[in-house]
């Protein structure tokens, strides 16, 4: 499956864009993430070397959240990267579900 799309008849321009299954995994995530009051809002860029899938809280703020596709990356250190909201990198990898990991943690809580 390609990742890359050509926006647009006749256009010279190329995106990079997340794929059908892969906004599956990140919306899944994304749905249990709003049903626990953690995460309000969202918005995705789809630019010419990155999409971007960011998460708010709230939304007028700066991201808590992004998660990126780099295709270029593929054969190096992962195509998939979740940044946290300083844009530290907490998570790189081949595999979207697996780097997701570091954000399902959140929804674990103790039960009183």
């Amino acid at each position: 499956m390609n990742s890359i799309t050509s926006i647009g008849a006749g256009s010279a321009v190329e995106q990079v864009a997340f794929q059908r299954p892969e906004l599956g995994v990140i919306l899944g995530l994304y749905g249990r993430m709003v049903a626990a009051g953690e995460w309000r809002d969202y918005g995705i860029s789809c630019l010419k070397d990155r999409a971007v899938f960011a998460v708010f809280r709230r939304t007028a703020e700066t991201p808590l959240y992004r998660i990126e596709k780099h295709p270029k990356l593929r054969n190096k250190q992962g195509q998939y990267v979740v940044f946290g909201p300083e844009g530290q990198v907490l998570r790189r990898g081949h595999d979207l579900k697996t780097v997701l990991r570091v954000l399902e943690r959140k929804l674990i809580r103790p039960v009183d």
